[in-house]
Protein backbone atom coordinates (compact mmCIF):
# COMPACT_ATOMS: atom_id res chain seq x y z
CA UNK A 1 0.00 0.00 0.00
CA UNK A 2 1.40 3.35 -1.02
CA UNK A 3 0.80 6.47 1.07
CA UNK A 4 0.20 9.67 -0.85
CA UNK A 5 1.48 12.85 0.73
CA UNK A 6 -0.26 16.12 -0.19
CA UNK A 7 1.07 19.62 0.34
CA UNK A 8 -1.22 22.19 1.95
CA UNK A 9 -2.38 25.27 0.11
CA UNK A 10 -1.55 28.49 1.89
CA UNK A 11 -2.41 32.15 1.57
CA UNK A 12 -0.23 34.76 -0.13
CA UNK A 13 3.09 33.03 0.22
CA UNK A 14 2.67 31.62 3.76
CA UNK A 15 4.37 28.28 3.28
CA UNK A 16 4.52 26.09 6.40
CA UNK A 17 5.41 23.13 4.22
CA UNK A 18 8.61 24.65 2.94
CA UNK A 19 9.77 25.73 -0.51
CA UNK A 20 7.62 23.16 -2.32
CA UNK A 21 4.35 24.37 -0.77
CA UNK A 22 1.85 25.69 -3.32
CA UNK A 23 0.54 29.17 -2.51
CA UNK A 24 -2.95 30.50 -3.12
CA UNK A 25 -3.54 34.24 -3.12
CA UNK A 26 -6.63 35.90 -1.75
CA UNK A 27 -8.21 38.01 -4.49
CA UNK A 28 -8.28 41.79 -4.26
CA UNK A 29 -12.08 41.60 -4.36
CA UNK A 30 -12.10 39.37 -1.29
CA UNK A 31 -9.61 41.60 0.53
CA UNK A 32 -11.71 44.67 -0.31
CA UNK A 33 -14.81 42.95 1.08
CA UNK A 34 -12.92 42.23 4.29
CA UNK A 35 -11.81 45.86 4.58
CA UNK A 36 -15.36 47.09 3.96
CA UNK A 37 -16.64 44.84 6.74
CA UNK A 38 -13.89 46.05 9.07
CA UNK A 39 -15.02 49.66 8.57
CA UNK A 40 -18.24 48.91 10.47
CA UNK A 41 -16.95 46.14 12.75
CA UNK A 42 -15.20 48.46 15.19
CA UNK A 43 -17.18 50.60 17.60
CA UNK A 44 -15.51 53.82 16.39
CA UNK A 45 -16.18 53.02 12.73
CA UNK A 46 -19.81 52.09 13.35
CA UNK A 47 -20.53 55.21 15.38
CA UNK A 48 -18.79 57.38 12.82
CA UNK A 49 -21.08 56.01 10.10
CA UNK A 50 -24.10 56.64 12.33
CA UNK A 51 -22.98 60.22 13.04
CA UNK A 52 -22.47 60.85 9.31
CA UNK A 53 -26.00 59.64 8.58
CA UNK A 54 -27.50 61.77 11.39
CA UNK A 55 -25.50 64.82 10.31
CA UNK A 56 -26.67 64.44 6.71
CA UNK A 57 -30.27 64.22 7.90
CA UNK A 58 -29.71 67.28 10.09
CA UNK A 59 -28.37 69.36 7.20
CA UNK A 60 -31.45 68.47 5.14
CA UNK A 61 -33.70 69.55 8.01
CA UNK A 62 -31.81 72.83 8.40
CA UNK A 63 -32.13 73.63 4.70
CA UNK A 64 -35.85 72.84 4.71
CA UNK A 65 -36.47 75.02 7.76
CA UNK A 66 -34.15 77.96 7.14
CA UNK A 67 -33.30 78.25 3.44
CA UNK A 68 -35.30 80.39 1.00
CA UNK A 69 -37.77 78.48 -1.15
CA UNK A 70 -35.70 78.91 -4.32
CA UNK A 71 -32.71 77.17 -2.69
CA UNK A 72 -34.73 74.11 -1.74
CA UNK A 73 -33.81 72.02 -4.77
CA UNK A 74 -32.43 68.51 -5.15
CA UNK A 75 -29.01 69.84 -6.21
CA UNK A 76 -28.91 72.31 -3.32
CA UNK A 77 -29.99 69.72 -0.78
CA UNK A 78 -27.40 67.25 -2.05
CA UNK A 79 -24.55 69.78 -2.04
CA UNK A 80 -25.39 70.83 1.52
CA UNK A 81 -25.98 67.25 2.64
CA UNK A 82 -22.50 66.20 1.51
CA UNK A 83 -20.80 68.75 3.77
CA UNK A 84 -20.75 66.53 6.90
CA UNK A 85 -19.79 63.56 4.74
CA UNK A 86 -16.79 65.41 3.32
CA UNK A 87 -15.68 66.35 6.84
CA UNK A 88 -16.21 63.05 8.65
CA UNK A 89 -15.74 60.35 6.02
CA UNK A 90 -11.95 60.92 5.72
CA UNK A 91 -11.68 60.00 9.40
CA UNK A 92 -13.02 56.58 8.46
CA UNK A 93 -10.24 56.32 5.87
CA UNK A 94 -7.69 57.18 8.56
CA UNK A 95 -9.09 54.56 10.94
CA UNK A 96 -9.03 51.93 8.20
CA UNK A 97 -5.40 52.59 7.30
CA UNK A 98 -4.20 52.70 10.91
CA UNK A 99 -6.25 49.79 12.25
CA UNK A 100 -3.47 47.18 12.00
CA UNK A 101 -1.16 49.35 14.08
CA UNK A 102 -3.64 50.87 16.56
CA UNK A 103 -5.41 47.55 17.24
CA UNK A 104 -2.19 45.49 17.13
CA UNK A 105 -3.48 43.19 14.40
CA UNK A 106 -0.58 43.78 12.01
CA UNK A 107 0.98 40.40 12.78
CA UNK A 108 -2.24 38.54 11.90
CA UNK A 109 -2.99 40.62 8.80
CA UNK A 110 0.48 40.52 7.29
CA UNK A 111 0.94 36.84 8.13
CA UNK A 112 -2.19 35.95 6.18
CA UNK A 113 -1.33 38.45 3.43
CA UNK A 114 2.43 39.08 3.39
CA UNK A 115 2.12 41.23 0.25
CA UNK A 116 1.39 44.45 2.13
CA UNK A 117 0.83 46.40 -1.06
CA UNK A 118 -2.27 44.29 -1.75
CA UNK A 119 -3.64 45.12 1.71
CA UNK A 120 -3.10 48.83 1.08
CA UNK A 121 -4.78 48.54 -2.33
CA UNK A 122 -7.78 46.81 -0.73
CA UNK A 123 -8.03 49.52 1.93
CA UNK A 124 -7.96 52.27 -0.71
CA UNK A 125 -10.58 50.47 -2.80
CA UNK A 126 -12.81 50.06 0.27
CA UNK A 127 -12.40 53.75 1.13
CA UNK A 128 -13.33 54.79 -2.41
CA UNK A 129 -16.36 52.47 -2.43
CA UNK A 130 -17.61 53.78 0.91
CA UNK A 131 -17.27 57.35 -0.45
CA UNK A 132 -19.38 56.44 -3.47
CA UNK A 133 -21.93 54.66 -1.27
CA UNK A 134 -22.12 57.66 1.07
CA UNK A 135 -22.76 59.98 -1.88
CA UNK A 136 -25.53 57.71 -3.14
CA UNK A 137 -27.06 57.55 0.34
CA UNK A 138 -26.90 61.36 0.59
CA UNK A 139 -28.62 61.60 -2.81
CA UNK A 140 -31.41 59.30 -1.61
CA UNK A 141 -31.85 61.38 1.54
CA UNK A 142 -31.84 64.58 -0.52
CA UNK A 143 -34.52 63.13 -2.78
CA UNK A 144 -36.76 62.52 0.24
CA UNK A 145 -36.05 66.03 1.50
CA UNK A 146 -36.86 67.46 -1.93
CA UNK A 147 -40.25 65.74 -1.86
CA UNK A 148 -40.88 67.37 1.50
CA UNK A 149 -39.78 70.73 0.02
CA UNK A 150 -42.30 70.35 -2.80
CA UNK A 151 -45.04 69.70 -0.26
CA UNK A 152 -44.09 72.73 1.84
CA UNK A 153 -43.82 75.26 -0.98
CA UNK A 154 -40.14 74.97 -1.84
CA UNK A 155 -38.76 75.08 -5.38
CA UNK A 156 -38.42 71.30 -5.54
CA UNK A 157 -36.45 71.25 -8.80
CA UNK A 158 -34.97 67.86 -9.65
CA UNK A 159 -32.39 69.17 -12.13
CA UNK A 160 -28.82 67.98 -11.49
CA UNK A 161 -26.13 68.18 -14.16
CA UNK A 162 -24.39 64.86 -14.77
CA UNK A 163 -21.04 66.66 -14.61
CA UNK A 164 -21.91 68.14 -11.22
CA UNK A 165 -23.00 64.74 -9.91
CA UNK A 166 -19.67 63.31 -11.02
CA UNK A 167 -17.84 66.17 -9.29
CA UNK A 168 -19.69 65.41 -6.06
CA UNK A 169 -18.64 61.76 -6.18
CA UNK A 170 -15.05 62.54 -7.18
CA UNK A 171 -14.63 65.08 -4.39
CA UNK A 172 -15.79 62.58 -1.76
CA UNK A 173 -13.39 59.96 -3.12
CA UNK A 174 -10.47 62.42 -3.12
CA UNK A 175 -11.14 63.49 0.47
CA UNK A 176 -11.47 59.97 1.85
CA UNK A 177 -8.28 58.96 0.02
CA UNK A 178 -6.57 61.97 1.56
CA UNK A 179 -7.56 60.67 4.99
CA UNK A 180 -6.24 57.23 4.04
CA UNK A 181 -2.98 58.80 2.89
CA UNK A 182 -2.51 60.59 6.21
CA UNK A 183 -3.29 57.35 8.04
CA UNK A 184 -0.72 55.40 6.02
CA UNK A 185 1.93 58.09 6.49
CA UNK A 186 1.50 58.52 10.25
CA UNK A 187 0.18 55.05 11.25
CA UNK A 188 -1.32 56.55 14.40
CA UNK A 189 -5.05 57.30 14.53
CA UNK A 190 -5.17 60.31 16.93
CA UNK A 191 -2.12 61.97 15.36
CA UNK A 192 -3.36 61.42 11.81
CA UNK A 193 -6.82 62.80 12.62
CA UNK A 194 -5.42 65.91 14.30
CA UNK A 195 -2.91 66.66 11.54
CA UNK A 196 -5.46 65.91 8.80
CA UNK A 197 -7.61 68.77 10.06
CA UNK A 198 -4.87 71.05 11.41
CA UNK A 199 -2.33 71.24 8.58
CA UNK A 200 -4.74 72.12 5.71
CA UNK A 201 -6.56 74.58 7.96
CA UNK A 202 -3.34 76.36 8.97
CA UNK A 203 -2.25 76.45 5.33
CA UNK A 204 -5.60 77.96 4.30
CA UNK A 205 -5.31 80.65 6.96
CA UNK A 206 -1.74 81.49 5.99
CA UNK A 207 -2.70 81.60 2.32
CA UNK A 208 -5.36 84.19 3.10
CA UNK A 209 -3.32 86.27 5.56
CA UNK A 210 0.16 86.25 4.03
CA UNK A 211 0.12 88.11 0.73
CA UNK A 212 3.09 86.39 -0.90
CA UNK A 213 1.57 82.97 -0.17
CA UNK A 214 -1.75 83.79 -1.82
CA UNK A 215 -0.69 82.77 -5.32
CA UNK A 216 0.75 79.46 -4.13
CA UNK A 217 -2.37 78.80 -2.06
CA UNK A 218 -4.44 79.14 -5.22
CA UNK A 219 -2.75 75.95 -6.44
CA UNK A 220 -1.84 74.14 -3.22
CA UNK A 221 -4.77 74.86 -0.90
CA UNK A 222 -7.14 71.91 -1.31
CA UNK A 223 -9.91 73.76 0.54
CA UNK A 224 -9.76 76.52 -2.06
CA UNK A 225 -9.22 74.42 -5.17
CA UNK A 226 -12.01 71.97 -4.26
CA UNK A 227 -14.63 74.71 -3.85
CA UNK A 228 -15.53 74.82 -7.58
CA UNK A 229 -16.29 71.08 -7.48
CA UNK A 230 -19.48 71.83 -5.57
CA UNK A 231 -20.71 74.08 -8.36
CA UNK A 232 -21.45 73.49 -12.06
CA UNK A 233 -19.17 74.70 -14.82
CA UNK A 234 -15.63 73.84 -13.72
CA UNK A 235 -13.05 75.25 -16.14
CA UNK A 236 -9.78 73.75 -17.31
CA UNK A 237 -7.93 76.05 -14.92
CA UNK A 238 -10.09 74.79 -12.03
CA UNK A 239 -9.26 71.18 -12.92
CA UNK A 240 -5.55 71.96 -13.18
CA UNK A 241 -5.51 73.60 -9.74
CA UNK A 242 -7.46 70.70 -8.26
CA UNK A 243 -5.04 68.24 -9.83
CA UNK A 244 -1.98 69.96 -8.38
CA UNK A 245 -3.52 70.22 -4.91
CA UNK A 246 -4.56 66.55 -5.05
CA UNK A 247 -1.03 65.52 -6.01
CA UNK A 248 0.37 67.39 -2.99
CA UNK A 249 -2.24 66.39 -0.39
CA UNK A 250 -3.22 62.90 -1.56
CA UNK A 251 -0.68 61.34 -3.92
CA UNK A 252 2.51 62.46 -2.16
CA UNK A 253 1.56 61.42 1.40
CA UNK A 254 0.06 58.19 0.03
CA UNK A 255 3.30 57.27 -1.76
CA UNK A 256 5.39 58.10 1.31
CA UNK A 257 2.94 56.29 3.57
CA UNK A 258 2.95 53.19 1.37
CA UNK A 259 6.73 53.05 1.47
CA UNK A 260 6.64 53.38 5.25
CA UNK A 261 4.05 50.62 5.65
CA UNK A 262 6.00 48.29 3.36
CA UNK A 263 9.22 48.84 5.31
CA UNK A 264 7.93 48.96 8.89
CA UNK A 265 8.80 45.97 11.03
CA UNK A 266 5.89 44.11 12.56
CA UNK A 267 6.40 43.28 16.21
Amino acid sequence: MTAVQTTPETLDGVAPGGPGTRTKKISIVRLTQVELRKLADTRSGLWLLIVIALAAAGTAAILLLAAPDEEQTFAGLLAFGLVPTSVLLPVLGILSMTSEWSQRTAVNTFTLVPARGRVITAKLAAAALIAVAATVAAAALSAVANLIAIGTGGDGSWHLDAALAGQFVLLQVILVLMGSAFGALLMNSPLAIVLYFAIPTVWSVLGEMVKWLNTAAGWLDLNRTSAPMSEPGMTGDDWARMGVATAVWVVLPLVLGTVRVLRREVS
